[in-house]
């Protein structure tokens, strides 16, 4: 089903840098302000200049951070810092992690693929979207003519065929070996092989693919190519825009670190408030547990990991400086009456379906364009709490964890989750490998 081709990548000179792991960067979307001048003066180089350029007092349509990628793009070609790859390439990349005190390694297969419509079921989604960070990525797409960074699909690898074609692919050395750095490394293997490379291709003509995360990147590559074939209705099937960069992997690879994106609200007035303690019983069993316990969080933990399949557990933190409340849905017909009937059943059972559309929308009022202003999603329980004790935010709403069989059966129903449901960690790097458009 899906088509996956090799292509010529774009990029770093080896012989430029002593250490590439100085030039990653994190994707765009989770790059704070702080941490993108952090990463300015990591190194002249690094590859935030192309993924999340500076703002700047004065930019206008015509002098923006979108153009400054794309000068520097440019400039970098000219001076040899990238390179293009003389053969059509498909890239294996380990990336190995640290989390939780143990070590991970996760596969991917870097490689174009060509961009589907939703209704083909080729490639699917299972995750809605913000509109403002598609048009910037459609910004930057347009200004660069380039995909700055993967998009991360999962695929159903039944029978490892695509695991022994990466085993002979991945063959002594890799090509690229980076240093740990922040509790990450990268190695990359470049496969050229006419028949390596013509297998994998084929080992992919019977598979979907699901978006992991680059829902974004992916909507913005789709409107990129509308957007070109407007202009050149005759375009080859083969045209660079009508593909987009993808990392594959496998739906059971070890390295799949999957979190809940816990919700954080302000804004909150002392009715809202009120308003939320009534309304939890009604579809809750609310259990108080005090703070002062030393055992909380370990309690907090267990109680939400044993929600993972169930999806009924929620953890509420902030409306009493002395308790934390263990939320549990007494009844999931009463909740699913508080949720659009378009949905389907796997939707409705959701955690965080829940939280958005019981909690947040039906009892804080918290809905529509004010979600983004109002809420905010972080993955580490503790900044959480930071967050509601340092007064950023008024409460906390926590959630289980999702496995990646519900990721897929949200997919095949071609329904989507609430925005920031799913957190793959860590997130793929941006600076390995990039994809001209033209």
């Amino acid at each position: 089903m899906a088509v996956v081709r090799a292509f010529s990548g774009i990029r770093y000179d080896p012989s430029q840098v002593e250490d590439i792991s100085q030039l990653l960067c994190p994707p765009y979307d989770v790059i704070t302000a702080v941490e993108r001048e952090a990463l300015y003066a990591r190194h002249p180089h690094n590859y935030v200049r192309l993924e999340y350029a500076s703002e700047l007092l004065g930019d206008s349509q015509t002098d923006n951070k979108f153009q400054r990628s794309a000068q520097t793009l440019e400039r970098w070609l000219a001076e040899g810092v990238l390179k293009t790859e003389a053969t059509p390439t498909i890239y294996i990349h380990d990336h190995d992690f640290e989390f939780q005190g143990r070590v991970y390694r996760r596969r991917g297969i870097i490689a174009r693929v060509r961009l589907e419509e939703w209704d083909r079921m080729v490639v699917r989604p299972h995750e809605s979207t913000f509109a403002g960070p598609k048009s910037e990525r459609l910004d930057l797409m347009s200004a660069t003519s380039a995909d700055i960074s993967p998009v991360m699909a999962l695929y159903d690898d039944g029978g490892g065929k695509v695991a022994e074609l990466l085993r002979q692919g991945s063959g002594g050395e890799p090509e690229l070996a980076t240093a740990w750095l922040q509790g990450e490394r990268h190695g990359v293997w470049a496969v050229t092989a006419p028949e390596l490379v013509a297998a994998l291709a084929r080992a992919f003509a019977d598979k979907p693919l699901y978006i992991a995360d680059g829902h974004h990147r992916y909507e913005s590559a789709l409107t990129y190519k509308r957007e070109r074939l407007a202009f050149q209705p005759d375009a080859p099937g083969d045209a660079p825009f009508n593909f987009v960069m993808m990392t594959l992997i496998d739906f059971t690879d070890a390295g799949l670190v999957l979190l809940p994106a816990h919700r954080l609200a302000r804004g909150l007035t002392a009715s809202n408030l009120s308003d939320l303690r009534g309304g939890l019983e009604t579809f809750f069993e609310v259990t108080p547990w005090q703070l002062s316990d030393p055992d909380i969080w370990a309690r907090v933990d267990t109680f939400l990991k044993e929600g993972a399949v169930s999806q009924d557990r929620l953890v509420l933190y902030g409306l009493d400086e002395t308790l934390v409340h263990a939320l549990k849905v007494k009844d999931f017909t009463e909740t699913d009456k508080l949720m659009p009937q378009f949905h389907s059943e796997a939707y409705r059972r959701l955690s965080a379906s829940v939280i958005d559309h019981v909690i947040l929308e039906k009892l804080l009022g918290i809905g529509g364009g004010d979600q983004e202003a109002r809420l905010a999603y972080q993955t580490d329980r503790d900044e959480v709490t930071r967050q509601v004790s340092g007064g950023n935010y008024q409460i906390a709403l926590m959630l289980s964890p999702v496995g990646t069989s519900v990721i897929r059966s949200i997919a095949d129903v071609s329904d989507r989750m609430p925005r920031k449901a799913t957190y793959f960690y860590p997130k793929l790097p941006s600076g390995l490998v990039l994809y001209r458009l033209v």
